[in-house]
């Protein structure tokens, strides 16, 4: 099987090279990009990178006018990397459809374990596995969501936290559950994370948001 790419893009060529070594071990094949125009050029130009890691503060173009650009036509799950811990860095990144938001310093390997757990759970669906709920139609296999037929556009966590819900119907499921089992590792973060992508998810799903109920005190819950 040919390894997976990797697109790792930050303008300290030291940051670099410690994510890609650690990448490089773990069998993937790092490709590196120093400002935010070179790793345009190479997205468009190698076609099949299976994940972005991403520094926000980079010259030429920033982090976030890379992931805009990317958005506009790739659902390619992106980790952005920040020097800040702003909430409102954040939520602008969840908003431009960032899957993981990581601020440095962080250690490398739970970067690579983030990494790993996306393209885990994007390599191993069961391929033709439907969950049907309340309308809401979820293909793992297609990565699809459609409510009364009509096909919905979710980011990749977005999906799986819908797929989550789904599995679990009629559960009362806490934060940090939700953290653990669909982010895929001990997140020791604000747990307002949950609450961002849920009310994303929910004005996504329109009227059948409603079927996500919050648990007061716990978590969530999907009926």
């Amino acid at each position: 099987m040919d390894r997976l790419k990797i697109l790792v893009v930050d303008d300290e060529s030291r940051m670099r090279k410690l994510v890609s070594d650690f990448l490089t071990r773990s069998n993937y094949e790092v490709l590196e990009a120093e400002d935010g125009e070179q790793a345009l050029d190479i997205f468009y130009r190698e076609k099949d990178i299976a994940l972005l890691i991403l520094d926000v503060m980079m010259p030429k173009a920033d982090g976030w006018q890379v992931c805009r650009e990317i958005r506009t036509g790739s659902k390619v799950p992106i980790i952005m990397l920040t020097a800040r811990g702003d909430e409102q860095d954040e939520l602008q990144g969840f908003g431009l459809g960032v899957d993981e938001y990581i601020a440095k310093p962080f250690s490398p390997k739970i970067l690579v374990a983030r990494v790993e757990a996306i393209l885990r759970r994007s390599g191993q669906l069961d391929k033709g596995e439907i969950v049907s709920c309340g309308g809401i139609d979820l293909d793992k296999g297609a990565h699809r969501v459609t409510i009364d037929g009509q096909e919905v556009e979710l980011s990749y966590k977005e999906f799986e936290l819908l797929a989550y819900f789904m599995e679990n119907r009629g559960l009362a499921l806490s934060r940090e559950k939700i953290l653990n089992q669909v982010w895929d590792y001990d997140y020791f973060g604000d747990a307002r994370t949950i609450d961002t992508h849920v009310k994303k998810l929910r004005s996504k799903l329109g009227e059948k948001g409603d079927l996500i109920r919050t648990v007061w005190g716990i978590g969530y819950k999907f009926d």
